[in-house]
């Protein structure tokens, strides 16, 4: 009874938070434990991740629409404190940073929005999405019980709330914002620190209720999340969650589509079939919030990849690639999954689902509502066997890992493990090379006019501020002619220790040598011979930051920079410790200070023309113009022949490039089956983790284009190339009695034609110029590698070749009358078909 008595309290607060929602305003956002309702109607909301600032404002639409035409119902995105108050009080948002505008491009497409003020991001952006500025404030400790930060971390909320209320963009006003979120993955950051923790965490739920938004908020990974704010799962796999009230719903709001790339690592892709499988288990399981983040990826352009070590990439294996493109399948299968999903939605949150077993590992749940809707999940979580299935006195055949959902309680009209989307393959197509002019950056040395000197070694991000990534510390070393290894050639070691991220070592002008440090280790050690001279010897240490931290306990205290000891080995006296010694400091690199990137500035230098470029010479500026290919196709620079450094066209920064660290990993086989995690699938091992940088057609002219590239390493600046982004070829891989989902089926509970169906198209402007393959039987293989199995209907390419070559769309039925008869009675049968678009 003392429990149902504090459920009924609980409750009874909840209610009257939920009554204060409604009556906010015309509209109204409330919930319970089955879902969330939105002026009066229960909903089961699938959402998808869309950063703003890694988009361009231009793209924004079609993004949203590609979206939407995914089916979408929500937009979820970060707010970037760090974009958006570059130094205090001083606010922007402007261009990629136009929040208000980006939010009315998603209402103007009928979309919801979930916005996550954080303000901590993580998000694998430069320090999690602080300004660095806030690490200096006096008496500062991050994300803790500190007033400090809590002064401004509730200055910058309230920011942002009063800046959406302004722009009447919250649900009751009439706008698209139906919830917010307040910090940001705290739960494990809470258990570290314990009390403190504890106390923040209550303070900034009741901090961002007492802002009166009129829609709900939300905390992620957060267990302890005080009412009346949810919390809610991140992750793979989140079947088995539920939020801390019965009362509040079950919430997934970060669905990991992929993973991140690191500069140095493998590119990880999650298979369509385990994404979908994941939501399936999720949905079946009372869940009514879905966000997949990524949904658009994107790009970290300029300095904005956190890591350290994140690649300008941000591209997740997400359904729309990074250049705004559906990936295929991952994107149709998780259409047509949606759709299954609302077709689903009268029963889903009129019910409680009844679970039954079907066998090991086999599972029913079923939704049944007085209203008569009903819908069924079956479930097979064995990763490697099949299992013919009895329900409702019919049978059904479960791949592994797999749910097949059946609207109605009948009939499937969807298996997560059989995708009946196309399959689509990419291609970088060369649209133009440039040609060069070159400046030579300056090796800094010690005390010159522009350096500062001081006694021993400094921290990086202290000096530097982050308004650059490079830092130069300098000092000279005076050789007396007596020195043994003037005579013998044996020249000494020196040896620099590093907290990161990347180093170019200098003697007396000349590249010595370059370390960098990884994600998992940012920590580095130079240590090699030197070519010492008699008299006196400048060392010029260039460090280089590669992004800040954006994750980790107390990451704002995390080092960069050359903290020592440097040291010389192998002269008369032994080893000498040069950590104390003076050291001159100069920040940044001339040509930044020059302002070279800047279209206005870039003729302040004396450029070296053509043939006399310099080639493969370390710390170089590169200049290019051009004019920009005819088309729409997304463009990239395929920037494989150079090292490590930076790009701008037209002033915009397009961000770090290091196609020289190259992936290592374990790359091979991948199975949808089986618990995914971002080593599973992983693909580029041993090539450059990053060659390709998008480059955004609204940043150009129709003609002379700047482009400027900083070389670090010293590439070959001939072999960068402007690529088109194109189509190349597509394929279909489809189960006999396996359905196709149609449009019409949304919002309707009945269920037409289930006839199998190959699906191909081809992107606007191109046409199946080619049946590449076809075979209906038993093929093997995946799109691109396709090959015939032990039974195959030698009629096979009749068909498609009959329907298809010369459209840009067809349909083929999977069926034995098809491809002339039967190949082999008795087996389950497929079609797989590769097409060439042209």
């Amino acid at each position: 009874m003392e429990e149902m008595g504090r459920i009924s309290r609980g409750s009874l607060v909840v209610f009257l938070l939920l009554f204060s929602w409604v009556f906010h305003g015309s509209a109204s956002v409330t919930y319970d434990k089955r879902s969330f309702i939105i002026d009066g109607q229960r909903k089961i909301l699938i959402s998808g991740s869309i950063h703003y600032p890694r988009s361009t404002p231009e793209m924004w639409a079609d993004l949203i629409q590609k979206a939407k035409d995914g089916g979408l119902d929500v937009i979820q995105t970060y707010v970037f404190w760090n974009g958006h108050e570059p130094s205090p009080g001083k606010y922007y948002f402007e261009g990629r940073y136009d929040l208000v505008r980006f939010i009315k491009v998603a209402q103007a497409a009928g979309l919801y929005v979930h916005l996550r003020i954080g303000p901590y991001v993580c998000a694998e952006w430069n320090f999690g999405g602080f300004p660095v500025w806030l690490k200096y404030v006096p008496g500062i400790d991050f994300r803790t019980d500190n007033g400090p930060f809590k002064v401004a971390m509730q200055g910058f909320t309230q920011k942002i709330v009063n800046m959406m209320k302004a722009e009447k963009l919250f649900e009751p006003q009439g706008g698209p914002i139906i919830m917010s979120q307040i910090e940001n993955e705290y739960g494990p950051v809470e258990y570290e620190i314990g009390a403190p923790g504890k106390a923040y965490t209550k303070w900034a739920a009741a901090m961002a209720v007492k802002l009166d938004t009129g829609v709900p908020w939300v905390m992620c990974k957060q267990e302890d999340a005080p009412d009346p704010v949810i919390d809610s799962c991140n992750g793979f796999y989140c079947e088995n969650f539920f939020p801390n009230k019965e009362y509040k719903p079950k919430m997934f709001t970060e669905a990991w589509t992929g993973w991140y790339t690191e500069f140095g690592g493998a590119i990880p892709q999650r298979p369509a079939e385990d994404l979908a499988y994941a939501v399936a288990r999720f949905i079946q399981n009372r869940g009514s919030f879905i966000n997949y983040y990524m949904y658009h990826g994107g790009t970290n352009f300029g300095r904005t990849a956190g890591g350290p070590f994140i690649s300008t990439s941000y591209d997740y294996d997400a359904p729309l690639d990074e250049y705004g493109l559906p990936r295929e399948p991952k994107w149709g299968h998780l259409r047509d999954l949606h759709k299954a999903i609302k077709l689903c939605e009268p029963a889903l949150v009129s019910a409680d689902p009844t679970v039954t077993s079907l066998g090991t590992n086999l599972e029913a749940h079923v939704y049944k509502a007085n209203s008569g809707a009903c819908a069924a999940f079956l479930a097979n979580y064995d990763p490697k066997s099949s299992a013919r299935v009895t329900f409702g006195n019919m049978q059904y055949d479960l791949p592994p890992w797999s749910v097949s959902i059946l609207p109605g309680c009948k009939n499937a009209v969807f298996n997560t493990a059989r995708i009946s989307a196309q399959s689509s393959q990419m291609k970088m197509t060369p649209a133009s090379t440039f040609s060069w002019q070159s400046y030579n950056e300056e090796t800094a040395s010690a005390y010159s006019e522009d350096t500062t000197t001081m006694d021993g070694l400094l921290e990086q991000i202290n000096i530097t501020r982050d308004v650059t990534d490079y830092l130069w510390y300098m000092t000279e070393v005076h050789i007396k002619p007596d020195e043994q290894f003037l005579k013998t050639g044996q020249y000494p070691v020196l040896t620099v220790m590093s907290a990161g991220h990347a180093l170019h070592v200098f003697i007396n002008g000349q590249l010595s040598g370059t370390v960098f440090g990884g994600l998992s280790n940012p920590k580095l050690t130079f240590s090699d011979n030197v070519k010492l001279i008699a008299g006196a010897n400048k060392i010029s240490l260039l460090s280089v930051a590669v992004g800040l931290p954006n994750v980790g306990l107390h990451f704002e205290t995390w080092n960069a920079g050359v903290l020592g000891p440097v040291t010389l080995k192998g002269l008369n006296e032994g080893t000498v410790d040069m950590s104390s010694w003076k050291w001159s400091y100069k920040i940044g690199l001339k040509g930044e200070a020059l302002k070279i990137q800047d279209t206005t500035q870039s003729s302040s230098v004396e450029w070296v023309e053509g043939s006399l470029s310099a080639q493969k010479q370390p710390l170089t500026w590169y200049k290019s113009t051009f004019n920009a290919p005819g088309g729409n196709d997304p463009l990239a620079l395929d920037m494989s022949s150079m090292g490590k450094g930076q790009i701008w066209i037209n002033g915009e920064s397009i961000g770090r490039h290091w196609p020289a660290y190259t992936a290592h990993g374990n790359c091979g086989d991948c199975s949808y089956a089986g618990i995914f995690h971002e080593k599973k699938c992983q693909t580029g091992c041993g090539e450059p983790s990053q060659r390709w940088y998008h480059v955004p057609r609204s940043w150009l002219k129709p003609s002379g284009n700047q482009l400027i590239v900083f070389e670090e390493l010293g590439g070959n600046p001939a072999g960068i190339t402007l690529v088109k982004r194109t189509m190349d070829r597509v394929c279909a891989d489809i189960f006999e009695g396996q359905p196709s989902l149609k449009n019409s089926l949304i919002g309707s509970n009945k269920v037409h034609s289930l006839q199998s169906k190959a699906h191909l198209w081809c992107a606007s402007g191109l046409t199946i110029s080619k049946i590449q393959f076809a075979s209906y039987g038993v093929p093997q293989g995946t799109c691109g590698s396709f090959r015939e199995g032990s039974c195959h209907a030698h009629k096979s390419y009749d068909a498609l070749q009959r329907n298809c070559i010369g459209k840009q769309s067809c349909s083929v039925s999977v069926a034995p009358e098809v491809f002339g008869g039967d190949p082999c009675p008795g087996s389950t049968k497929k079609l797989s078909v590769e097409a060439l678009c042209s």
